[in-house]
């Protein structure tokens, strides 16, 4: 069901064509990959777009002269997006239970894996787009003297992480399905944006 591989391939893909264009949907990308279930993947590919938009909706705050209007709209879309964003890490392991419940696993009695592949794959999306925005600035036009080979060295650092990363995330799903480690569902139980949680919110009621 997991294949780094396949991950980090349609991450690339979707970030190269979301930024050609922007409002291409999820649901028009293909997803079927050899041995990979499409399913899976169109859900790696729903988080990935929450990661995508969160960091356009976060660049809009930083604009030099954004107003404070601006600025308090941007945060209320970061909260909406980054909720969206967790809640699909939680949908990714929930698919990756359900998937091993039926098959028997986890093994109750394996070591337990202190970060779940849902969360590996959410780092994932989010090296993706560094890589993809460093890219950018390695080869950007009329930069200063020695921008372009800052971002060489830093996508070097970055590909090399994402690849280590790519490679504990394949160990982790072997290891799991061979009944040699577990991991758990980690509920992330955001409160910030629960009316019946954040007292800034039912405090000004």
């Amino acid at each position: 069901m997991v294949s780094a591989t396949a991950i980090v391939a349609l991450q690339d893909r979707l970030t190269r064509e979301w930024h050609e264009r922007p409002e291409t949907p999820v649901s028009e990308s293909p997803f079927a990959e050899a041995g990979v279930d499409g399913e899976w993947l169109e859900l790696v590919a729903r988080q990935h777009r929450a990661n995508f938009d969160l960091w356009h909706i976060e660049d809009e705050a930083r604009t030099p002269g954004a107003s404070d209007s601006a600025i308090a709209q941007v945060k209320r879309r970061v909260d909406v997006t980054n909720q969206l964003r967790n809640d699909l890490v939680e949908e990714l392991d929930r698919a990756m239970m359900q998937w091993m419940g039926a098959r028997g696993l986890p093994n109750p009695q394996a070591p337990l894996h202190s970060e779940s592949p849902g969360m590996m794959v959410d780092r994932l999306s989010i090296l993706a787009l560094k890589i993809y925005h460093t890219e950018e600035e390695a080869e950007r036009i009329g930069a200063p003297p020695g921008h372009a080979e800052r971002n060489r060295e830093r996508l070097a650092i970055l590909e090399e992480q994402r690849a280590e990363l790519a490679a504990c995330l394949d160990t982790l799903w072997r290891e799991t399905a061979g009944g040699m480690r577990r991991f758990k569902l980690y509920r992330q139980l955001k409160m910030y944006n629960d009316p019946t949680l954040n007292p800034a919110i039912y405090g000004k009621r």
